[in-house]
């Protein structure tokens, strides 16, 4: 795992993922948590093939902007870049887009678990 490492997560808006939909909101344009969760998925997936058997990724905190719509049939992008390793902490840039036009944008902080002691821990 290096820094730099990234990957960009995709998702067409339809009906499943509005605002309207999840609840948070009572337009049909694509969620906020929607979004967050499409950048969540470009940060797990930036580093997935670096983590040794057993290890996995999980999401500590989000913090994004979310600063235009996006109606029904819009395709929207979401591009994590890591920023910094501290330990069992990894930090990411991220942000979102469609086409051309910036959508949202933040910081993303995930922590590396062991997987059966994380799900043992429930």
């Amino acid at each position: 795992m290096e820094i730099g490492n990234s990957h960009t997560s995709y998702l067409t808006v339809d009906e499943t993922n509005t605002a309207i939909a999840i609840g948070s909101g009572d337009l049909p344009v694509l969620a906020t948590p929607a979004m967050m969760a499409l950048m969540e998925n470009a940060a797990m997936l930036a580093v997935k093939d670096s983590m040794p058997d057993g290890r996995t990724t999980v999401g500590g905190h989000i913090e994004s902007s979310h600063l235009k719509p996006s109606p029904i049939g819009s395709k929207v992008e979401a591009t994590a870049v890591l920023e910094k390793i501290e330990g069992r902490k990894l930090y990411f840039k991220v942000s979102a887009r469609q086409g051309e036009t910036l959508i949202g944008e933040g910081s993303h902080l995930r922590f590396i678990v062991d997987r059966e002691r994380f799900m043992g821990a429930m």
